[in-house]
Formats: structure tokens, sequence, C-alpha cells
């Protein structure tokens, strides 16, 4: 499933910066493949940090509240990549780009939680990450202050 399409890419940056970016072989027209590969590179970046908690794709159907969310953050990823095609990538851009990373890294090591008002599958391929067993401690970290 999609965050992003490349007609959204296209409005982000307005229709003149989309063929400039994306226009390699000198026709005055956008190279679909250019933008399907910044696209889907993005697409796949936010779901690599999402994957380390949740099953990806996530279902845009289902969590209807978060398609605007993860589409802001996956097209600051795809016009980076595009932007970066053509140096210099504007402060601006860069500074979103890094903004998504951040959160994106946050969500994964589970100090941010996707906001959604249903829970979100997590993702079970990767097994039992941690697991405790046996009795609890004997002595607290407070007990054996001083030792």
């Amino acid at each position: 499933m999609a965050y992003i399409s490349n007609a959204d890419i296209e409005e982000r940056l307005g229709s003149d910066a989309y063929v400039q970016l994306t226009d390699d072989d000198g026709d005055g027209q956008a190279d679909v493949g250019v933008v399907d590969e910044a696209r889907l590179g993005a697409e796949g970046e936010v779901n690599s940090y999402l994957a380390r908690r949740y099953q990806v794709p996530i279902d845009l159907t289902t969590h209807t509240d978060l398609a605007d969310l993860l589409a802001s953050f996956t097209l600051d990823l795809a016009e980076y990549r595009l932007r970066a095609r053509r140096p210099p990538v504007p402060k601006d851009v860069v500074d979103k780009r890094a903004q998504a990373i951040e959160w994106l890294r946050r969500v994964a090591d589970g100090s941010l939680e996707l906001p959604s008002a249903t829970q979100v599958a997590t993702n079970t391929t990767r097994g039992t990450l941690g697991a405790t067993t046996g009795e609890g401690r004997l002595l607290s970290r407070e007990e054996l202050s001083g030792h």
C-alpha cells in the first residue's frame, strides 16, 4: 500500500520543479521512472524504520488517521531524494528530511508510538525480542547501593 503517489510529489514540488528535477532526457516532461524511484525509495525508507515494531506497509484503510502523517514524512524523504539529484538541496528540505528521520527513529526505538485510534499490528516476523523467566529480583538497586 502506497503512502504517497507521484501526483502528491508533483503537488508538493510544483509542476515546474517537478519537471526540472526529474526530466533526465531533456524532453520537457517528467520522467516517471525517476519519480517512481524516489517515491518507492522514500516509502521503503519509512517502512524500514516502522518494520522494527509494526507490520508494514501500514494499512491505511484500517488506520485512516495515519494517512496524512505518513504521507507528510514520506513526501519529505521523496522531495529530498529528488532535490539531491540537482544540488544544492535547500536547507528547509534538508531540515524536513532530518526531522522525518528523527521521528522515524523514535518510533522504531519505541520512544514514540504511532498515533492511531486503533492499535497498529505489531511485526511478528521478528520473533521474541526479549523475554524474562523465573522469579522477580531478590534485591533491589537500593538494597545493593553501597556494597
